[in-house]
């Protein structure tokens, strides 16, 4: 195709959000003729690799960050793996440099990985956070963020511009020069009805070791629960398990990870979701309009952050970790759930930045090719 590009889709692996976002834009670029190339590392690039198997993907240095096991020490631990992630990030900007030189690449799409970017090609970078809660510092994290967006040639904020919207002040801005595009809620599944086969459906993810103390703790007290559970544990590895268990009143299947078509189904399946309160997994099930139950990352400022406003609006329930009982499950029945915003994104439009030549650019695919 005489105006296809070569597009590096460059997810954040900090969970598991950050790569499934990527991967309705990934379909896109394949739709319009593009030829994605993937790079992240860690569980994030795996995800990718299952979904995408025949597209091209890169290994990235990793960040290295892990949560601390105490909320009270997320901040500092955030500052203690700085220096790690500055390295990471030096590390990134060669490799990116490289890899947009021997595969001849139009373009980058950075999903918060702030050193995906090379100036002799368009950049985006796509967040939802515009603005980065950190407490008292949240002026200086969210100045220091903005001033690494401003280098790309646009930001694409998933979600709405205008009033309802699903982050708040996490996505928008009273004054900025950074070039925003909205791109509305992005979301890999789609709403499907179905026989209800599972009454909660646990969902986790994110980066260790908060993934696994909140695995333990629900484990602890899923007797409880009275129904049919499905536990999808949010672990990306080789091999796919599921065991099933009968409990006093129902029965547990649990299972290390499903992938995108089967996760939609099984979604869709589920009356009830105990989940992260993660930016992607409040997408997706605004898109699936689900009834759910959060338990933000403790710490993490961002899931804290929309858990309240959710609750708040009367939509979503949460407890903190800590606290949490199977009996606040009960909660559920008085909120309204999360409804989908209706979005028609204008990919050719967003596209059409890749088919511009930067000055003192590298040769691209397409002028190789004419």
């Amino acid at each position: 195709m005489q105006n296809s590009k070569r597009i590096l889709v460059a997810p954040l692996n900090w969970g598991l959000g950050h790569a499934t976002r990527c991967i309705p834009i990934i379909n896109a670029l394949l739709a319009y003729g593009h030829q994605p190339y993937l790079a992240s590392d860690g569980v994030a690039l795996s995800l990718l690799q299952k979904e995408f198997p025949d597209l091209p993907s890169f290994e990235l240095p990793s960040y290295k960050i892990t949560y601390a096991e105490k909320a009270k020490n997320f901040k500092i631990k955030m500052i203690w793996d700085s220096p790690k992630v500055l390295k990471a990030m030096k590390k990134e900007k060669k490799a990116i440099k490289q890899l947009v030189k021997e595969h001849q690449l139009d373009g980058i799409i950075s999903d918060n990985r702030l050193g995906v970017f090379y100036k002799k090609v368009p950049c985006v970078f796509i967040t939802h956070q515009l603005n980065v809660l950190s407490g008292n510092t949240t002026w200086m994290s969210s100045k220091a963020h903005q001033k690494i967006i401003k280098k790309f040639d646009a930001c694409w904020v998933p979600d709405v511009k205008g009033k309802p919207n699903l982050t708040g002040k996490l996505g928008h801005l009273k004054k900025s020069k950074i070039n925003i595009k909205y791109l509305g809620p992005l979301s890999r599944f789609e709403k499907i009805i179905v026989e209800q086969k599972y009454d909660l459906m646990i969902l986790l993810s994110g980066p260790e070791p908060q993934r696994t103390i909140l695995e333990e703790k629900l484990l602890e007290e899923l007797q409880q629960y009275d129904g049919n559970i499905l536990f999808v544990e949010g672990k990306i590895e080789e091999k796919k398990f599921i065991e099933e268990f009968e409990t006093l009143n129902g029965s547990l299947t649990i299972c290390n990870f499903m992938q995108s078509q089967e996760l939609q189904t099984a979604l869709n399946q589920s009356t009830k979701v105990l989940c992260r309160s993660g930016y992607t997994t409040v997408m997706d099930l605004a898109k699936l309009e689900k009834k759910a139950f959060f338990i933000p990352t403790p710490g993490q400022y961002e899931q804290e952050y929309l858990a309240k406003r959710l609750q708040k609006q009367n939509l979503v329930p949460y407890s903190n970790q800590s606290d949490f009982k199977f009996d606040d499950l009960k909660r559920l029945d008085t909120f309204e759930g999360l409804k989908q915003f209706e979005s028609d994104i204008d990919y050719a439009s967003l596209f059409l930045l890749f088919s511009k030549v930067k000055e003192n650019s590298e040769p691209t695919s397409s002028s190789l090719s004419t």
